[in-house]
C-alpha cells in the first residue's frame, strides 16, 4: 500500500449492518450505513415530511446521491484518503450502504467523504464501468447520459400549495464545482468499530427552500445561487448517528433478495452472532409497514371499548412482556389464562402461544383481538374502527400501496413491527464482542450455564445449555420442565392430541429475562432466584418430564447458594438495554 494512502473499496447492497472481520493482514473493514431522515425522525417516501422555508409541505420521491473520495482522519492530524472508492445511496433501491476494506487497526478522530464524483472520473466514459458499479449508468441512474458528466445527488417530488394543488421540484446537484465535501468528527477505534451509521436529514436542505420561487428546481447550471446552497445546506445535513461495534449479517441474504412492491426497504439489522432468518416472502419489512404495524400495536382502536392496546401487556421495558403480572389484565378487568410472553426476536419462529397453536404472525395478532379475557372485539369490527380513522388511509397507501384497510394488511402491518424487534446488544454480547468482561462472578454463572450436570464424571453444572443453548437463548422446541407431577395445563397436547405433549409449553429465551418476570407459562415465579430454584432441587417427575431435567438425580443439582447467585448474576447481563428503553423503539433502532 503506497505510503499515506487508503486503498478502499465500495460495497453495496440493502440497508443494514456489514460483515466486518479482521482481514488475514490484521487490516480491518468499516461499513458506512446511511440513514435518510427529516427532522430527525425516518424518512418515509412519497409521503409528506419535508417542509420549506416559507411553510410549504413536501413528499419525497427520490433520495439518490454518490459518494467517493473516503478519508479518515489519523490522530496526528494527517488523513488517509481513499482512491477509486465509490459508492451509491439510493432510498428507492434500498441502496443505503458502503463498505471500506483495508483499514489499519488504529484509532482515527475523523472521516470524509465527498457528495459526488472527482473531475477525472466526472468526465470519464461512464460505459467502462462493469454492471453493479455505483458509477454504472444503469445501476445507479444518476449519468446525464448525452450531456456527461453525472448527476451528483438527486431529490425530487412534490410540494402543496396553499390552494390544495400540487406541483412537483427537483434538486439535481451536479458539475465540478458542485462536488460537497462532508467532513464528521468520530473517534474510530478500528480494533472494535465494525460501522458507522451517518444520518442525512433533508430537512436542512428544506429549510434553504421556497417551492413557489427558484427553490423548486435546480440542475447546477454556472450562476445558479440556490445550487450554491443547497452544496452549503448538504454538507451540514449529515451527521453521526452512532457507532456499532458488532458484526451484522447481510440483509440482501437475510430477506433472500426481496424488492418490497411499495415503500421503503426497512433496515433491518441482525447480528451474525445470530443464526440467519427466514423472513417471510412475500411480506418485506418496509419503514412504511413497520411504522404502520407500530400505529395499530398502540391504537386501543383494536379492543373493545378502546380500552387496551397491544402495548398494554406488551410494554417494551420488560421486553415487551407484561411487567410483574402473572397472567395479564383483558377488557372489564377479565384474567387471562397464562402469562403474556415477550415480544422479540420472533423471527426465528414460526408456532406462537406458549403452546405453539398459531403458526405465522400474521395469524397470530388477531388472536389476542377476538380472545374474551384480552380485547374481545371480532376483528372484523377492528378493521372497521380502523378504516374509520382519517389518518390510517393514507398510512396504508404508503406501505401496501392503496389506501383500502383491510384484515389481511394489518396483519401484515403487524407483522413486520414485530419482526422488527431485535434484541441482540446485551452486555454479555459486548462481553463477546471482546468489549467489555463480565464480572468473576458472572463469569462463574456462564461456566455452570454451559455445563452438565454429570457427577458420575467429576461435572456439576447447572445444565441450562441443553435447552437454552445457543445466541438466541433458545432452541425454540416445546418441553415439559417439571412444574407438576401431573400438570393441570395440557399445553402442547390441546395442540397435537398427543399425551405425550402434556404440560409442555414452548422453551423461551432466556434474553432479557431479568425483565419480564414472573415467569413460566402461569407466571408462578417471582424472581430468578425462585426459577434456579426450582430447577436446582424443585422439579417433579411426570411421563412428559424434558430427558435433560429427568436424568438428574432426583435429589436435584445441588448446586451452591453462591453457585445460584453466579447463575443469577449471569442470565441479568443478558438484558439488552437499549431494546428496553422505550425512547428506542424499534421503529429505527440502530
Amino acid at each position: 500500500m503506497n505510503k499515506g494512502k487508503l486503498i478502499l473499496t465500495a460495497l453495496l447492497g440493502a440497508a443494514g449492518g456489514v460483515p466486518c472481520p479482521a482481514q488475514p493482514d490484521g487490516r480491518r473493514e468499516l461499513g458506512l450505513e446511511f440513514s435518510l431522515t427529516t427532522g430527525g425522525k425516518p424518512l418515509a417516501l412519497n409521503a409528506p415530511g419535508l417542509t420549506d422555508a416559507a411553510g410549504h409541505v413536501a413528499t419525497v420521491s427520490r433520495v439518490d446521491f454518490l459518494i467517493s473520495g473516503l478519508a479518515l482522519q489519523r490522530g496526528d492530524g494527517t488523513w488517509m484518503e481513499s482512491r477509486d472508492w465509490f459508492g451509491l445511496i439510493s432510498a428507492g433501491q434500498g441502496k443505503c450502504r458502503a463498505l471500506a476494506t483495508g483499514l489499519p487497526p488504529e484509532t482515527y478522530r475523523a472521516i470524509r467523504f465527498n457528495v459526488g464524483v472527482d473531475p477525472v472520473n466526472n468526465a470519464a466514459d461512464p460505459n467502462e464501468w462493469e454492471p453493479g458499479h455505483p458509477l454504472h449508468p444503469q445501476a445507479s441512474g444518476l449519468h446525464w447520459g448525452w450531456q456527461g458528466g453525472y448527476i451528483f445527488m438527486a431529490l425530487e417530488g412534490q410540494w402543496q400549495r396553499r390552494d390544495g394543488t400540487r406541483s412537483g421540484w427537483s434538486w439535481h446537484l451536479a458539475t465540478d464545482a458542485m462536488r460537497t465535501t462532508v467532513e464528521l468528527p468520530a473517534v474510530l477505534d478500528m480494533k472494535s468499530v465494525r460501522s458507522v451509521r451517518i444520518s442525512f436529514d433533508l430537512s436542512r436542505l428544506g429549510a434553504t427552500a421556497d417551492f413557489s420561487g427558484a427553490g423548486a428546481s435546480t440542475h447546477s447550471r454556472p450562476g445558479d445561487e440556490f445550487a450554491g446552497k443547497l452544496s452549503a445546506a448538504t454538507a451540514g445535513a449529515f451527521r453521526i448517528e452512532c457507532l456499532s461495534t458488532d458484526r451484522y449479517q447481510d440483509t440482501v441474504e437475510t430477506t433472500q433478495g426481496i424488492v418490497p412492491s411499495s415503500g421503503t426497504p426497512f433496515p433491518l439489522r441482525i447480528s451474525s452472532r445470530l443464526p440467519k432468518a427466514k423472513l417471510p416472502a412475500d411480506n418485506p419489512l418496509t419503514v412504511e409497514g413497520v411504522e404502520l404495524g407500530r400505529r395499530l400495536f398502540h391504537d386501543s382502536a383494536l379492543s373493545a371499548g378502546n380500552a387496551l392496546t397491544c402495548a398494554s401487556c406488551h410494554q417494551q421495558e420488560a421486553a415487551f412482556a407484561d411487567a410483574g403480572k402473572a397472567v395479564s389484565t383483558g377488557v372489564e378487568g377479565r384474567q387471562g389464562r397464562r402469562n403474556a410472553m415477550p415480544l422479540f426476536n420472533l423471527a426465528w419462529h414460526e408456532e406462537f402461544f406458549w403452546d405453539g397453536r398459531v403458526r405465522g404472525l400474521r395469524n397470530q395478532v388477531f388472536h389476542p383481538v377476538a380472545d374474551p379475557a384480552e380485547m374481545d372485539q371480532a376483528p372484523e369490527r377492528a378493521v372497521e374502527k380502523i378504516a374509520a380513522k382519517s389518518e390510517y388511509g393514507p398510512l396504508f397507501q404508503q406501505a401496501f400501496g392503496e389506501a383500502m384497510v383491510t384484515k389481511e394488511r394489518m396483519g401484515l402491518a403487524l407483522e413486520q413491527y414485530l419482526l422488527s424487534l431485535i434484541s441482540q446488544d446485551s452486555r454479555f454480547d459486548r462481553a463477546a464482542r471482546g468489549e467489555t468482561k463480565l464480572t468473576p462472578e458472572e463469569q462463574r454463572g456462564l461456566e455452570l450455564f454451559v455445563t452438565e450436570n454429570d457427577p458420575a464424571r467429576g461435572l456439576r453444572g447447572a445444565d441450562c445449555f441443553h435447552c437454552h443453548g445457543g445466541n438466541l437463548f433458545t432452541g425454540g422446541q416445546f418441553a415439559s420442565n417439571g412444574l407438576e407431577s401431573s400438570p393441570r395445563d395440557p399445553g402442547r397436547e390441546a395442540v397435537t392430541g398427543n399425551p405425550a405433549d402434556r404440560g409442555k409449553f414452548r422453551v423461551p429465551s432466556l434474553r432479557n429475562i431479568a425483565v419480564t418476570a414472573p415467569y413460566m407459562h402461569d407466571g408462578r415465579f417471582a424472581s430468578l432466584e425462585e426459577v434456579i430454584s426450582h430447577y436446582d432441587h424443585g422439579v417433579q417427575r411426570s411421563e412428559s418430564l424434558d430427558p435433560n431435567l429427568a436424568k438428574h438425580p432426583a435429589t436435584g443439582l445441588g448446586l451452591s447458594l453462591e453457585d445460584q447467585r453466579a447463575l443469577a448474576a449471569f442470565l441479568r447481563t443478558l438484558t439488552d438495554e437499549p431494546f428496553t428503553r422505550p425512547a428506542l423503539e424499534q421503529v429505527s433502532r440502530k
